[in-house]
């Protein structure tokens, strides 16, 4: 049976869906599946990346489309890059595909599912959709222009790449419950939550960890935010806390990562004059560990029109590195029942600076507590979110596929 996995970004991207796709396709691979992978030419941060069209690595085989690169800074550029992106992913399909094979359709471009549903339908092909957000429910939350003249028709479309697919994998119980509701069969909707490798990411000690010296944080209580800044992520209340706490001698707070709203903190950060704020660019993933754990406190935001649409996946390397989180975003959604359920951090509501405050200056005056928080993330880790309780789910989904092949 061939797999066939289409996200917009693969190796040697280090965006967190490229990574978490990486991971799958290699752990396929290496139990023997004929693994492809379709994808663009670009990198996540570099649309004139120019990666070759076509590379088997690690016994996968990559198939990178030539598209658009006109990249993710205007809505418009990525509309054109999403529109080419499909164009060439139905002829790639149709050249690749044939009857008793696996699609696994990512949502990068949004609704690729419904090109796979049809090209699927005509091969004798399987679909599985592996759900990272719900659009075009993201895309009208954020209030982008155009999408709601159009969105029932989207979402009908989308709905019906949901009922079509042999399985539905989605992030969260809050995602699977957004699904229901929308009528989509429970017996094809699967929870597997997003990873982290727990081998390859590990807690370090602050003496054992040279980013600390190397970014100058020695003694130093480090709040941090680490991965996308994007459009779903709301940065107003870390923004006031750390102007609140601008005097801390040891409090600073450290950004670590790109996107679309990076442009606009760093502005911020300059206008108020807030010297306890660092910055760093997104670090390879072989620096993971270190990076993380140079971090006392992770901060996770999401906005709460957003809940059972999104899951913040940075949560999992944080837990890798045993590190607590303070959620910023609904107490009521996916992150908080986790933090709740595995009492490995603090969630406030949007807004609410000075309870998100009194937790980082309780944590930066408690280093036992600190460390407890930390060390129950990295226990529900590897419990429940190592990539290897991942990979068993997957095997599990794919099993009676394979079977039927």
């Amino acid at each position: 049976m061939r797999i066939v996995f289409v996200n917009r970004y693969f190796y040697p991207d280090h965006s967190a869906t490229s990574q978490l796709l990486y991971d799958i396709t290699r752990h396929l691979a290496q139990q023997g599946l004929d693994v492809h992978v379709v994808a663009s030419q670009q990198l996540y941060n570099n649309s004139a990346a120019g990666l070759p069209p076509e590379e088997r690595h690690e016994g996968i085989m990559i198939h990178r489309l030539d598209t658009s690169t006109l990249g993710r800074a205007k809505l418009w550029g990525r509309a054109l890059d999403y529109a080419t992106f499909y164009l060439s992913a139905t002829v790639a399909l149709f050249k690749y595909l044939r009857a008793g094979d696996v699609v696994v359709a990512k949502t990068d471009p949004p609704l690729i599912s419904v090109v796979a549903v049809v090209v699927t339908s005509l091969t004798g092909a399987r679909l599985i959709n592996w759900t990272q957000d719900l659009f075009p429910e993201v895309a009208g939350a954020l209030q982008v222009p155009g999408v709601g003249l159009v969105g029932q028709g989207l979402r009908q479309l989308r709905n019906h790449a949901l009922r079509t697919a042999s399985r539905n994998i989605v992030i969260g119980e809050c995602m699977a419950a957004r699904l229901r509701a929308e009528g989509i069969p429970g017996e094809s909707i699967r929870v597997i939550h997003n990873w982290a490798d727990a081998t390859a990411i590990r807690p370090i000690a602050h003496r054992d960890n040279p980013i600390r010296t190397e970014w100058n944080l020695q003694g130093k209580f480090v709040v941090g935010y680490s991965g996308n800044f994007g459009r779903a992520h709301e940065f107003q209340t870390i923004l006031q806390a750390a102007e609140q706490l601008r005097d801390s001698p040891i409090i600073r707070f450290l950004f670590i990562g790109d996107g679309a709203q990076l442009h606009l903190l760093r502005q911020e950060v300059g206008r108020r004059g807030l010297r306890n704020v660092l910055f760093q660019p997104y670090q390879p993933r072989e620096r993971l560990s270190n990076s993380l754990s140079a971090v006392d406190l992770h901060l996770v935001s999401l906005r709460p029109e957003l809940e059972g649409l999104i899951v913040p996946s940075k949560f999992y390397g944080i837990a890798a590195a045993g590190r607590p989180v303070l959620f910023m975003g609904s107490p009521t959604g996916e992150i908080a029942a986790i933090l709740r359920e595995h009492r490995c951090g603090y969630t406030v509501n949007v807004g609410e600076t000075t309870e998100a405050v009194a937790i980082i200056t309780k944590l930066a005056n408690d280093d036992v507590e600190c460390r407890r928080l930390g060390g129950a993330a990295r226990v529900a880790l590897e419990q429940h979110y190592d990539r290897h309780v991942a990979f068993r789910a997957w095997n599990d989904t794919l099993a009676p596929l394979r079977r039927a092949a």
